[in-house]
């Protein structure tokens, strides 16, 4: 691998590579109508990028319900049963993002997936995108709690491969994701999906993954 390239691609899962986002949504919108209530387009904004105990905690806060341990316990394991359900009818690929990942992986790069989606629910989106397509994956059950936008998704993930956060692109849709990717040290192309994105440090802001070149990304880090 030259010295241009990357040491690694990660790779967000939930709307930057396949479109679930709005599957979560169907999920969290059916659980407030089982519960007597509805979800506020402003919460469920707010969950992008979240993990599943946050998002619980806030889904429950947002219907004005109790928010225990047992109470996210409960929401969380019937939010992960109707997700279940709605993943595995298939999940629509995000513009442009199975080519850009088969393309990192021709170049030989090495690359992870690293999602705030617990390991059950990302096994189901393996069928889609391939199990064969990641050197590493972390899940949002797998951090000890330190969900981004803490760092430790992405540090882990560079832990696994064996590379330099300063020297690895992430691929992100959601002002958390960015934050944790941002926090790591990595660079970070940021194609929003269902919440606007800001331009900022170590960052690239761009409309869609379709025609994206992939063997320029090395240009995208630092002294690139």
């Amino acid at each position: 691998m030259t010295d241009d390239r990357p040491a690694a691609v990660l790779f967000d899962m939930d709307g930057t590579l396949v479109d679930s986002e709005k599957l979560w949504g169907i999920a969290l919108g059916d659980y407030a109508t089982y519960r007597g209530g509805e979800l506020s387009e402003a919460t469920r904004a707010a969950m992008v990028g979240s993990n599943m105990s946050t998002s619980m905690r806030m889904l429950l806060t947002d219907l004005g319900l109790g928010t225990s341990d047992a109470e996210v316990s409960a929401a969380a394991d019937w939010v992960e049963a109707r997700s279940g359900e709605l993943f595995r009818r298939g999940l629509p690929w995000r513009p442009g993002a199975q080519e850009v990942l088969t393309g990192v992986r021709a170049l030989g790069v090495p690359t992870a997936l690293v999602t705030s989606t617990i390991r059950s629910l990302a096994e189901i989106a393996l069928d889609t995108l391939g199990r064969d397509s990641f050197d590493a994956t972390v899940c949002g059950d797998e951090v000890g709690g330190r969900n981004k936008p803490d760092p430790e998704p992405y540090l882990r993930a560079t832990r696994l491969l064996g590379a330099d956060p300063a020297r690895c692109i992430a691929v992100e849709d959601s002002p958390t994701g960015v934050a944790a990717a941002v926090a790591a040290g990595c660079t970070v192309l940021a194609v929003p999906c269902e919440v606007p994105l800001e331009p900022g440090e170590r960052r690239i802001v761009r409309e869609s993954l379709e025609g994206l070149d992939v063997r320029a990304l090395g240009s995208l880090l630092p002294g690139g």
